[in-house]
This record gives C-alpha cells, sequence and structure tokens, in this order.
C-alpha cells in the first residue's frame, strides 16, 4: 500500500494500520460473534500485506447510524497524530452505513494523509480500483447533501409563498447550510461539525474563522425555526 502522500501534510507510513471492528448488540459483543471474524480477516490481511498492526480497536455495542463512538474517536485520534497511516476495517459498514459519513472519513483521511480501506469492497485510494469506489461514494454523498438543501429551500420557499413569517435568515452560503444540515442529519456531533468547518477554512455566518459546537448549534437551531415556523 503505497502512494498516500498526496495532502499538504505528510502522510503517515501507509505499512502502520490501525484496524477497527463494531457490533451493534450486547449480545454479539458478549459472545464475540462477528468481532473474531472481523478482528481475523484485518489481521489476515495484515500478514498478506505486511502491514504493522498498530491497535486493533473495537465498538461493543454500537450502531453505525453516526460516527460519535469512543473506540472511533480512539482510531481517528491515532491516525490524525500520524501514528498509523490507514484505517483498516473488514467491511465497509462496520465503520458506517451511511455513504456521507463515508464520503467524510474518505475527505478527511485525505487531508490528514491516510487512507480508509475496506477489506470488503476493495476500498483502498490508494489503488486505482479504491480509487473508483471512493470518487463513486464521494458523488453519492455529494447528490445526498444537494438533495436535502433542496428540499430544506423548497419549504422554506413554500413557506414565504404562502405568506409565513420567517425567522433571521442565516447568513450564509447556501452549500454551507447544506454541509451543516447534511452532517447533522448524517449524525455528525456538532464539534465534529465545527471542526470539519474550520478544518476547510469556512468562515462563520459574521465572518468569524472559528467555529465551535454552540456556533453550529446556533445555526441548525435557527434553520429548524426557519423550516417550521408557522
Amino acid at each position: 500500500m503505497t502512494g498516500m502522500a498526496r495532502t499538504p501534510k505528510q502522510a503517515a507510513d501507509p505499512t502502520r494500520v490501525v484496524g477497527y471492528c463494531r457490533v451493534s448488540t450486547q449480545e454479539q459483543s458478549d459472545s464475540g460473534l462477528g468481532l473474531d471474524a472481523q478482528k481475523a480477516a484485518i489481521r489476515g490481511e495484515c500478514n498478506r500485506k505486511g502491514w504493522t498492526l498498530v491497535e486493533l480497536v473495537e465498538d461493543a455495542g454500537y450502531s453505525a447510524k453516526s460516527l460519535v463512538r469512543p473506540g472511533m474517536a480512539r482510531a481517528l485520534d491515532l491516525l490524525s497524530g500520524g501514528v498509523a497511516g490507514a484505517l483498516v476495517v473488514a467491511k465497509l459498514d462496520r465503520a458506517t452505513r451511511s455513504v456521507m459519513d463515508a464520503a467524510n472519513l474518505l475527505a478527511r483521511g485525505e487531508r490528514e494523509g491516510w487512507a480508509l480501506v475496506a477489506l470488503d469492497l476493495g476500498l483502498d485510494p490508494t489503488t486505482p480500483t479504491g480509487e473508483l469506489v471512493a470518487n463513486i461514494m464521494a458523488a453519492v454523498a455529494q447528490w445526498e447533501r444537494k438533495a436535502i438543501g433542496a428540499r430544506t429551500r423548497d419549504a422554506l420557499a413554500a413557506k414565504k409563498a404562502s405568506g409565513t413569517r420567517l425567522g433571521r435568515p442565516v447568513l450564509l452560503p447556501d452549500e454551507v447550510v447544506d454541509r451543516i444540515t447534511s452532517a447533522k442529519e448524517a449524525g455528525a456531533s456538532l464539534s465534529a461539525i465545527a471542526r470539519d468547518l474550520n478544518a476547510q477554512g469556512i468562515p462563520t455566518a459574521h465572518g468569524g474563522k472559528q467555529w465551535h459546537a454552540s456556533t453550529v448549534r446556533a445555526i441548525v437551531v435557527r434553520i429548524a425555526e426557519t423550516a417550521t415556523n408557522a
């Protein structure tokens, strides 16, 4: 697994990887059913490829509705810190069931110099096939964001046309509003959304340079009030 140094941040050693496993129920956690198979698949791939498994992280009893999980947080901290150059999962749905969250993980990896590798899909952005899969997922996620934004704008237009008084307008470009709305609907935390906006250098509604969870919360609340106020 080579060729990962394609971002402004220097990529970590691509042969050092973090494994991630997840099961959604406590029963699966207690029995080891599912976790053992995932661990075996990850260790087997590491042996075949000559990768060093830095750490094998697990989330037992957590759903994939959101990326906010202690094990995932631990894995992302290791990757962001340059300890490893790839996040390896046996199946993509162990990391997330959301195309948008998967695309966000891929984008974060590209920014920070690490790759997301899903063994079941051949998803590895450092290979031609993996890059194709990543591009398809990014395109689907972009379509989903635009569709969510379009539904929100249509709802606002309908209320305005009916004479409904809307709340104070959100002073942000449509694409930023869409980004916040779609990320929240995908289950991202307010802090995670703020970190992503800061990483992209996107200014706040009043031109500020620093987003906080409270700043994002204010925007989310205002969007909701604007869309539902009758």
